[in-house]
């Protein structure tokens, strides 16, 4: 548990308590520079207390004692003051903590500004989020749904932190494949001025398609002397053979910087982008044509960058090509070919070489499906062996590949549409958002229900994003590396462990201040005397440390996690804890307060998803 919190910033509750458990471990052990970690994790049982301490468990071992009676010396060495109740050593060696209710109301008090409890990371290097990463001249498929929403969430996540965080759109938007699909364009005298992302997709199967040959089968039909084969298959190669030189002519004349070839490749790239704005927007996800840098930016680098890596002598000669080898792996990493050209390896050990050294970042994710995984590895560790995994400055630079598993329908095969083709990501989010608004419009009919009346424009609005909303969180609230199953019924439910719950959940409480008088609340003091008060004030005090946990290990499934427990424990608050209705108007304001803490909590967490917090549903 790292609860170090920066200069002028207050730490945590539990982060005081571990500060001083680490202090008393020090004492016990005789020795004023130990620094060991008390373990301390929540209670799975309220009756054993708020927080437990396991250290003298795994400590004793490595000192030869018996762990009660260590757990004892440190709970004698240990004095928590106002924080917490004389603590308890349990079993063989547990050390239970109990908070103390003005504790947790001051703590409460401390969190009630802007910051919800959120402990700002100074470090000032900015942070690369390599995400979204789209393909020129392709449909946009589920896997760039995945890739963006997770990018976005962690750069939210981030940047709520007080990182400064750069989003890179790296677009697959240079090389042959682009210039094999200009190339067919151009030969079938498609309009570009007029060009659709439906002739783009056309125009890429058709390229794809012309350029295979099937070599072995010739090898075969030659052998055997098959004679009609041998023709089929000889006018198969030539017309492949054609079709790449044509491509290559063109690749060459955009390398030269020809003006109509490049006018021509800019109209592919502003069909392609089109569509992925459109996609953007309704995601609502923070990505623009200011993050866009493709493999084309980088074309002019890739020479140096080989350069750099052979005179250094950390890429090697190998049969004509040029190799990074690894000590700890047969398989080396190819960075330039026999015949002279590049690859996706060395466009992003440029793009690591730019993001470090110019851009000064500390700290690269790249948001990439799993299938990529010995990729990154490779090419994060050649950037370690030639030295670009420090700043200028001096600072470690940490590459992480945020993997992510597939997105399978219900036959838990990946997703596809009945002809067997990929699920373009227009026609998912267009039936996320339609869903939404029929199940609102459903609701609204309801003359008991808060949205009953309200203009139809309204309603489309929340139905949108309470669809949106429900894919999105059924992304996010999985374990990243997991497959999912894409269910639309269950992502869509107001009920159990979904988006929409969630904005329900966030919806009903923005109600209670709707049914209130409108006194002021905000000046009274925090009464933790019910248990259900108690508990939701521990739940709201978690906020901060969870932010925390989701940006050092990237996974967003926490942060679900935790405001699906924070909803749980709102509603039981809820049933045993009248607001409105409590006679003592200094119990009603100190529930009130506890109401808007909640509010705040749930509208900024879903906010950090990227999912928005309707106030009515």
């Amino acid at each position: 548990m790292n609860t170090a919190a920066p200069k002028d910033q207050p730490q945590s509750l539990t982060g005081r308590i571990d500060s001083l458990l680490r202090a008393a471990i020090a004492t016990v052990l005789e020795d004023p520079s130990a620094d060991v970690d008390p373990l301390i994790r929540a209670s799975s049982n309220p009756d054993h207390g708020d927080f437990q301490a396991n250290v003298a468990m795994s400590l004793a071992k490595k000192l030869g004692q018996k762990p009660r009676d260590l757990a004892e010396a440190i709970v004698a060495a240990t004095e928590l003051g106002e924080l917490a109740e004389p603590m308890e050593v349990a079993g063989p060696g547990f050390i239970n903590i109990t908070l103390k209710p003005s504790a947790i109301a001051t703590q409460l008090e401390a969190m009630s500004n802007e910051n919800l409890g959120v402990i700002s990371d100074d470090d000032a290097h900015p942070i690369v989020i390599d995400l979204c990463s789209v393909n020129v001249a392709k449909t946009l498929h589920v896997g760039h749904l995945r890739s963006t929403i997770i990018g976005d969430a962690l750069a939210r996540v981030l940047e709520r932190l007080g990182r400064t965080v750069l989003r890179e759109n790296h677009l697959g938007d240079w090389g042959l494949p682009i210039a094999l699909v200009l190339d067919r364009l151009r030969k079938d005298s498609v309009d570009l001025d007029q060009l659709q992302l439906e002739d783009l997709d056309h125009a890429y199967r058709i390229a794809q398609q012309a350029i295979k040959a099937d070599p072995r089968g010739l090898d075969v039909a030659r052998q055997r002397a098959l004679s009609h084969r041998v023709a089929e298959l000889e006018a198969q190669q030539r017309g492949a053979d054609e079709a790449l030189d044509s491509a290559k002519q063109v690749l060459i004349g955009l390398q030269q910087g020809d003006p109509e070839l490049v006018s021509q490749w800019e109209k592919l790239i502003d069909c392609t982008m089109r569509s992925v704005y459109e996609m953007l927007d309704s995601l609502g996800s923070k990505l623009g044509p200011e993050h866009n840098r493709g493999e084309s930016f980088y074309r002019d680098l890739l020479a140096s960058t080989v350069e750099t890596f052979e005179s250094a002598g950390v890429a090697k000669a190998n049969q004509g090509a040029l190799v990074v080898a690894f000590e700890d792996r047969e398989r080396p990493l190819l960075i330039r070919k026999s015949d002279g050209g590049f690859l996706y390896a060395t466009t992003d050990l440029a793009a690591i070489d730019h993001r470090v050294h110019v851009l000064g970042a500390d700290r690269l994710l790249y948001v990439v499906d799993a299938r990529q995984r010995d990729h990154f590895r490779d090419v994060f560790d050649a950037a370690r062996l030639i030295g670009w995994d420090k700043t200028a400055d001096g600072h470690k630079v940490e590459f992480s590949h945020v993997a992510f598993g597939s997105v399978l329908g219900k036959d838990k095969k990946p997703l596809k549409t009945r002809s067997g083709d990929n699920i373009s990501l227009s026609s998912l989010l267009n039936e996320a958002m339609s869903r939404g608004q029929a199940e609102v419009h459903r609701r609204a009919a309801d003359p008991k229900s808060p949205t009953h009346g309200l203009e139809e424009s309204l309603l489309d609005a929340t139905g949108a994003a309470i669809g949106i909303g429900a894919v999105k969180y059924a992304d996010l609230s999985n374990d990243l590396l997991r497959d999912y199953v894409f269910d639309m019924d269950r992502m869509i439910s107001f009920e159990g462990n979904t988006g929409p719950y969630l904005q329900y959940a966030h919806a009903r409480v923005c109600s209670i201040f709707a049914r209130s008088d409108g006194s002021p609340f905000e000046d009274q003091p925090l009464m933790l005397d019910e248990p259900e008060e108690r508990a939701l004030g521990l739940m709201l005090l978690a906020y901060g440390p969870v932010i925390t946990d989701v940006a050092a290990s990237l996974e967003p499934h926490r942060l679900c996690q935790y405001l699906y427990r924070l909803s749980e424990s709102y509603n039981s608050f809820y049933q045993q804890c009248p607001v409105l209705k409590t006679e003592d108007p200094a119990v009603r304001k100190s529930r009130l307060r506890l109401c808007d803490l909640v509010r705040r909590v749930l509208a900024d967490g879903l906010d950090l998803l990227g999912i928005e917090a309707p106030q009515r549903m």
